[in-house]
């Protein structure tokens, strides 16, 4: 029996191996992502707010009749903050799905409360099932844990310091497998939180040298230029602001779900040892 249960490492090593190619394709995938945001925002900018239907002298592009030709009249900025904004969108998107999957299907406290129920009742198996309704990170890190309960169970040549020692092991294991898949990307969202802003700031401050050029003009000052730089420069602001400001919000709000379910995973790996303490002594 020691022999067949030395041999458990060799999957992991072979996890490892495949997590290499794994991490590899996430990169690509968030660099094709980033770069399709761009493109996007290019193509917004010069053919739906660029569009000569937002302009009173059409293809010139220089009298603007709506909102959207005024965001037009932004400067090159604009596009560069809508991919931002685009990018932003994404991540979020993306980062939903994953928590909300990474939640699974019965709130953690209650799934704890089930599986402290059949641990106290002996039933490995019905809490193992437990496990797999719940289908979240912290059924994931508990099923773990009640694999190696189970094994640590039949193990007689260990003391139950041992067996607790192996069993928090796995459960640290399993948590070091699911907190980055949780994590993962939320660097984008803390990137543009801080960046969207300055990118807004550039693009006014460009918009404010357009206009005081205007103002500096030799004779009457030319009051196209001057709304058009004036405008340029709270379109970036305002881009910036927004997009910050969507960022600082998605941000807060996924590493509070974060730790919530960080919180649940502690919960459960505490409860495992405790009862293996208590009914294995």
């Amino acid at each position: 029996m020691a022999d067949v249960k030395t041999a458990a490492p060799k999957p992991a090593n072979q996890g490892n191996r495949a997590g290499k190619p794994k991490n590899a394709n996430n990169f690509m995938t968030n660099l094709l992502v980033v770069v399709a945001c761009i493109v996007a925002g290019y193509v917004i900018w010069k053919f739906v707010l660029g569009s000569p239907s937002n302009f009173s002298d059409g293809e010139t592009r220089e009298k603007a009749k709506s909102v959207l030709g005024t965001m037009y009249q932004g400067g090159f900025v604009v596009p560069v903050l809508l991919a931002t904004l685009l990018t932003l969108i994404s991540f979020v998107i993306e980062r939903a799905l994953t928590i909300v999957k990474a939640k699974g299907k019965i709130d953690g406290g209650e799934f704890v409360r089930k599986v402290q129920y059949h641990l106290a009742n002996k039933n490995l198996q019905a809490a193992i099932a437990e496990c797999d309704k719940q289908a979240g990170s912290v059924g994931n890190v508990m099923r773990a844990g009640l694999v190696k309960y189970e094994e640590m169970v039949h193990t007689t040549d260990l003391d139950t310091d041992q067996k607790l020692a192996g069993i928090s092991k796995e459960i640290e294991e399993a948590t070091a497998l699911e907190l980055p898949m949780l994590e993962k990307n939320l660097v984008f969202l803390s990137t543009i939180s801080s960046c969207a802003t300055l990118l807004g700031l550039f693009g006014t401050v460009l918009g404010m040298i357009r206009s005081f050029q205007a103002m500096g003009q030799a004779g009457a000052p030319d009051a196209g230029a001057l709304a058009n730089g004036i405008s340029e420069a709270l379109i970036n602001t305002a881009l910036g602001i927004s997009t910050s400001f969507i960022a600082i919000i998605a941000y807060n709000f996924f590493t509070t779900l974060i730790d919530g379910i960080t919180y649940s995973i502690d919960e459960s790996g505490f409860t495992l040892t405790q009862s293996f303490a208590s009914n294995y002594k």
